[in-house]
């Protein structure tokens, strides 16, 4: 008789943690393309505007991509405290693992960023890909900012799973929603809607001066958006496990099905 080819599960916390090194290390690298001190491309796209609105599609793709993989497969591919709190508060997943969820998105956004000093000067210039408020706006309009970024984010990510037909293409969503949402709201806040995405770049550059805006602007914003949504004014939208992307994928049984 045939053995049975058994399945190698990998622990879902350990997916969180690379997915969100991932993201951190592929993602902030097009930042630091896109924007450091000395990039080339710089030169070879001018206009600003143009170039936000790539960085902002490329790490969305990625975020995208990541979905798809087995992270995806084996986490749900959170990769951001926000939309693990966003789908607790949904009734998604238990307590104890959105926490264990945002513990690991935390160290795989140190672990992530530790790749980009490899930047050097380029990187440091703008460290690090680090979330700041714009020259222009202050601390207040910052948090303003992540709040209406990721409200746009969660409800975004909830429609798409709320819709059976969408659903196997919210990975989709990403790089044209962040595309927008760098292109017109980066000069406020540098469009984190992710602590972990924030977390990382500020442990290797020592700039701490704003964390809490982006803990607090993310966190509001997928508790206004989850407030919509308890509100009923979303009747027709449900969704059954909290994950992105392989629904019917769920080895550990962690994830809350109703």
């Amino acid at each position: 008789m045939k053995e049975e080819k058994k399945e190698v599960v990998f622990s879902p916390f350990i997916s969180e943690f690379i997915g969100t090194a991932v993201l951190i290390g592929v993602g902030l690298s097009f930042v630091i393309l896109n924007f450091g001190n000395g990039s080339p491309l710089i030169k070879i796209i001018p206009d600003a505007g143009i170039r936000r609105a790539l960085t902002g599609f490329l790490f969305g793709t990625t975020g995208g991509l990541i979905a798809l993989s087995p992270v995806g497969k084996y986490s749900g591919a959170h990769i951001n405290p926000a939309v693990t709190l966003a789908f607790w508060l949904r009734g998604k997943q238990q307590g104890k693992y959105a926490l264990g969820y945002v513990i690991a998105q935390v160290l795989g956004g140190a672990a992530g960023a530790v790749p980009l000093l490899l930047w050097g000067k380029t990187g440091k210039s703008i460290y690090f890909g680090a979330s700041l408020p714009g020259q222009h706006y202050g601390e207040l309009p910052a948090v303003l900012g992540e709040i209406i970024t990721t409200f746009a984010l969660v409800a975004g990510l909830f429609l798409f799973l709320g819709h059976k037909r969408l659903r196997p293409f919210t990975p989709a969503l990403f790089p044209f929603l962040y595309a927008i949402m760098v292109f017109l709201e980066a000069p406020v806040s540098g469009t984190s809607t992710n602590p972990a995405r924030s977390f990382g770049p500020e442990v290797v550059s020592g700039n701490w001066h704003y964390w809490w805006v982006y803990w607090a602007g993310p966190a509001a914003g997928a508790m206004f958006a989850i407030l919509l949504f308890k509100l009923n004014l979303f009747k027709k939208l449900e969704f059954e496990v909290a994950k992105v992307y392989h629904f019917e994928h769920d080895p550990h049984r962690i994830f809350r099905k109703i």
